[in-house]
Order: C-alpha cells, then structure tokens, then sequence
C-alpha cells in the first residue's frame, strides 16, 4: 500500500480508539496477536512466490505447443537436422575420447545415449526446443579432473557410484534453484559474460582439435607416424574445405538455391568427403587412427546399464557434495548463456522463451545421468545459436520493397521485372538478405537425437568407426574458428586492425575512445585467461568458479572504471531481447 493510498484511508476510516465505549469488557487487539498475523501473511506471501517462474514459464509457453509440431513443416528443418547433428555428435564423441582412455568408465555407446536423452526430454518436454544440448568439453574436463582425484586416494570409491553422487546433489540445487526462482539473476548476464565464455570455448575447441591429433605422435613406428602425417592432412582438408563452402555461399556467385545448399550442407559435405579421403590411394595404407567403438547398445565394458551409486559409503556421499555444487556452478552459467546465445536479440524469434522450467529438466537429466552412468549433458556453445541461424528464413528485398524472387530479367536484359513494372537494374539494386523469421519447432532437436539412436546400431557403428581421428580434429578447428570469427572480443579487436578511411562512419566504436575498448578488451582477455589457465591444471575443478565471477566483475568492478554510461552502452548490451528476458524478470 502506497503512503497515499494509506493517507486515504486513514481520512474515510472512523478514528481508532481505545476500549469500546459501548462495551467496556471489549478491548483493542494485541499488538503480539498482529505480528503474528503479519508474519502469516508474509510467510504466506513468499510461499506464493515458490517455482513462481517455472509456472510463468509452461503458461506462456503452452499455447504454443501444437504450433512447435506443426512449424515443423518446413524445409529449413531438413538441413538444420543435417548441420546440427554432425555438430553436436562428432564433437561430443571426441570430446569424450581423452576421458574414455583416461577412466576406461565411458565410450562411445555412452555419449551417444547422453545426446540423445537431452534431444528427447528438451525436445519433447522443453520450453526453449532451439537450445540444443549435449555432451561438452567442460563436462568431459570435470568428470576427467574427479575421476584424477578419487584415484590419488586410498581406497578409493567406484568411480561411477561417486559420479553418481556428484549428479544428484548437482540435480538437487539444480530444482532448489528453479523452485526459489533463482535463474532470474540471468538479468545480470550480458554479452560481456557471454563474449568471454565463448571465447573461451573457441579456444577450447581449437585446443582439442590439436590433442586429438598429438596423441597420435605416442609411437614411433613408422607406420603410425606415417598415420599421424595422414590425419594432419585430414584436419587441414576438413578445415579448409569447410571454409571454402562457406566463402561461396556468401559471394555473388552460382544461383540463389546453390550458395544456400553449400551454406546449409557444406560442412557435412566436407566431413564426408575428408573422411572418404582417408580410404583413397596410398592414404588407405597408412591406416590413420578412426574413433573407437564397442557393440551396439552396450555400455563401456560390458556393465549394465543401471548404476546402484546409492551403495556408496556414506563418507563418500558428503564428499561428493562440494562436486555437486560445482557442477551446478556449470551448468547455471553454461546451459543458460547457451540458451540466451540461441534466443539471441540478432534472431526474430516470436515465442516465450522458459529458463526455469528448462533448468528444472536439466536437473532431471543430469539425475538420469548419473543412474545409467553417461555425460551429464547440458547446452552447447556454438551448437544452440548455430542451430538457431540454422533455423532462418532469409528474405533480400531491394530499395522498393520488391522481392527478388518476384523479379526476372527482362529481354533488353538491362532491367529487372516483375510483369507490370519494369526496373532499371542500376537504379534499384538488391539489399543483402536479411532474417526474417525464425522456424521455431521441435523436430529438428528430436531428429537429431533420434539419429544418435541409429548410429548406436551394427552397421552405422562400422560407419563411425571409419571417420578418421584427423577429420574430427578439422572439424573441431573449423567450429573453433567460425565462433572466434564471430565473437564480440575478436570484432573489437579487428576494429584497431582496419583502416580508418575504410571504416564505416556509422560504426558505433567510433564513438568510444581507443583507450577505454582497449581497457575493456583487456579486461575480457584477463576472464578468458584466467578460466583457460586453471583447466591446465589439477585445479580445473573450480573452472566454472572463475566463469561465475564475471558476472559480479560486470555489475559492481566495470562500472566503476573510467568508462561513461554511453560507452559502456556500446561495448557491452543485453545479450537477448526484451521479450526473451520476460522469463527471467528483464535485462538490467
């Protein structure tokens, strides 16, 4: 109630008095008996507020249930399936071969099962079915750095009872946080958060790209040194290839649907056609490494499925807790940047997005995870706005508003028309194109899982087990490349590197003096190195400790450095846009 509307009331209401004239037995109320009403109503009140945000978040999005299904039908699903699959399943499966060698726990059965549990429950059940989730190099590190842990120790636990463990304390702050509605302090990540952690996931993926390829070097045969050379070649193929497809979907040349095929199908071209490479003339005899595989459907040496993690010994159970809240440091910052990055404001997207519902089901999932003993997965960068540009439907307009689709040459072939009116093509050229709608559905997410399913059976398992180990290194270089390209950091970085005269005057850095986007810069560098430093250690545990902390480094140290509200304004802005941030309270 407002000072004013008090004053009111207090002037239409019959002023209090003591004892009651009429009746000298009755007394005023006890001031105890008001405070204890008062705590009543505000026990009462915060109660009310209880997964508040989760229920705001199927309410807003289940309307658009039945259109998720129906959207579906739509061409930009096909390749979208297409990209996103060998995007998330190829770089998940080599993620994991340094912790499958290391802990003989894991293979491959078991990415591709953890892939596809997070395609089915996100796809299926999700409020954001455009955040694609899977198995990350973070988690890999995090799982890999335990299980060096554990083995240090006397006696040590079974590695996955422990994990286990560590999954479902992770799984417990997961739901404590969606109930106290805590995904709303993802107001405060903006893209000075989001900028530093991709970097320092590109940088991760070029990393992995060069291990996958070292860990060949080990013998000194001539015959695997001979494979190692091979793979170097595959990587560099697969890289530049990649890059090539991608060049000529944006130049001028070929027809509209080509330079839109190579966009759409020129990376799973280039990985088939760098591994097919391998099997041609005198690379077939060198027989470089290609990704290991067990039987169809079965887990990493013959266990079951099932992992009875609850017979740990109790001490291990409160020693799995600390892990448990770090996980959950993980995956509150990485899964929900993924999903911020998928919905970007750069996308016109149309439906409600649902953050804490979304975190509740990660929750589940990483509970499952720890009972069949897989990856926990989670979001993935640059998977999830990959998936989502994947997802566009590009419209090229010119000055006149006409679309080019409309228009056809004329036989004087110097003017465009569109049957009742011609125009002069030097007078009215053709804008870029442009996103103009996002195909929001859930099917491509569900494909892609689904195909995870098949690769899991004899044959498609012979078919993975001959991609070389050198092709997965390209493609980890090229994905590592193509989010550095477009990273916030690597744009104002390129900004010193371009000449003045040729740089657009409507450049908004131009408004910001050199000094503070150097400052700035330097600042995101300090994050990015910091959180890549402690993974190269045995430290590498309390990684997402360091990621967390950017957010209290943006809201309470940057403001406070020599930068005036303007320029902070154009360095750094709310990675979505204000109708994605209704979920979680706005932008700050």
């Amino acid at each position: 109630m407002t000072p004013s509307s008090a004053q009111k009331l207090a002037t239409q209401s019959p002023k209090p008095s003591g004892p009651n004239e009429e009746n000298p037995s009755e007394s005023a109320t006890p001031p105890s008996t008001i405070l204890r009403v008062t705590r009543t109503h505000r026990c009462f009140a915060w109660a009310k507020k209880l997964a508040a945000g989760v229920k705001l978040d199927i309410r807003a999005r289940a309307p658009w249930y039945i259109s998720d299904w129906a959207d579906a039908w739509n061409y930009r699903v096909v390749p979208a399936t297409a990209l996103i699959f060998f995007a998330n399943v190829l770089p998940g499966i080599a993620f994991s071969l340094d912790l499958i060698e290391t802990t003989q726990q894991y293979g491959v059965a078991e990415v591709l099962v953890s892939s596809f549990m997070a395609a089915f429950i996100f796809s299926v059940f999700g409020a954001q079915p455009l955040t694609i989730a899977g198995v990350t190099g973070p988690i890999t590190v995090f799982n890999k750095t335990i299980y060096n842990i554990i083995e240090r120790q006397h006696n040590p636990p079974v590695y996955l009872h422990f994990i286990g463990w560590v999954y479902l304390w992770g799984a417990i702050f997961h739901w404590i946080t969606s109930i106290l509605n805590w995904c709303n302090f993802l107001k405060y990540v903006t893209l000075f958060s989001c900028d530093t952690f991709g970097f320092y996931v590109s940088w991760v993926y070029l990393q992995y790209g060069i291990q996958v390829l070292t860990r060949q070097f080990g013998s000194t045969s001539l015959q695997d040194a001979s494979g190692a050379f091979v793979s170097i070649i595959l990587a560099l193929l697969m890289l530049v290839t990649s890059f090539l497809f991608q060049s000529l979907s944006k130049q001028d040349y070929f027809h509209t649907h080509v330079r839109r095929f190579l966009a759409d199908y020129g990376m799973p071209m280039s990985l088939i056609a760098s591994s097919g490479i391998a099997y041609w003339g005198r690379f077939n005899n060198t027989n470089p490494t290609t990704l290991p595989v067990g039987g169809a459907f079965q887990a990493a040496g013959g266990r079951e499925w099932l992992v009875r993690f609850w017979e740990l010994d109790g001490k291990w159970v409160g020693i799995a807790l600390p892990f448990g809240l770090v996980l959950w440091i993980l995956f509150f910052f990485d899964h929900n940047v993924s999903s911020l990055m998928a919905q970007s404001s750069d996308f016109p997207l149309r439906k409600p997005p649902g953050f804490h519902w979304d975190f509740f089901l990660l929750g589940i999932t990483t509970f499952i995870a720890g009972l069949i003993g897989v990856p926990a997965p989670n979001g993935l960068i640059p998977q999830a706005p990959i998936h989502t540009q994947s997802l566009l439907v590009m419209s090229r307009r010119n000055k006149k508003g006409i679309d080019e689709e409309e228009l056809t040459i004329h036989p004087s072939h110097d003017h465009l028309s569109n049957g009742a009116h011609t125009y002069s093509v030097s007078d009215h050229p053709v804008q870029p194109e442009h996103p103009e709608a996002v195909v929001e559905q859930r099917v491509s997410n569900l494909a892609q899982g689904a195909l995870c399913l098949v690769l899991l059976t004899g044959p498609f398992l012979h078919l993975l087990n001959l991609i070389p180990r050198g092709v997965l290194a390209g493609l980890f270089w090229f994905m590592g490349a193509d989010a550095l390209r477009g990273n916030g950091i690597t744009r104002k970085i390129l900004y010193f590197l371009r000449d003045k005269k040729l740089t657009p005057r409507n450049e908004p850095l131009r408004k910001v003096r050199r000094s503070r986007i150097l400052l700035f810069i330097g600042v995101q560098l300090a994050g990015f190195g910091a959180t890549f430093a402690i993974t190269q250690t045995i430290a590498a545990i309390g990684f997402p400790v360091i990621i967390m902390l950017l957010l209290p480094l943006r809201i309470y140290i940057i403001p406070r450095l020599p930068f005036t509200k303007e320029e902070l304004a154009i360095l750094d802005r709310p990675t979505a846009s204000p109708f994605t941030m209704e979920s979680v309270g706005g932008s700050l």
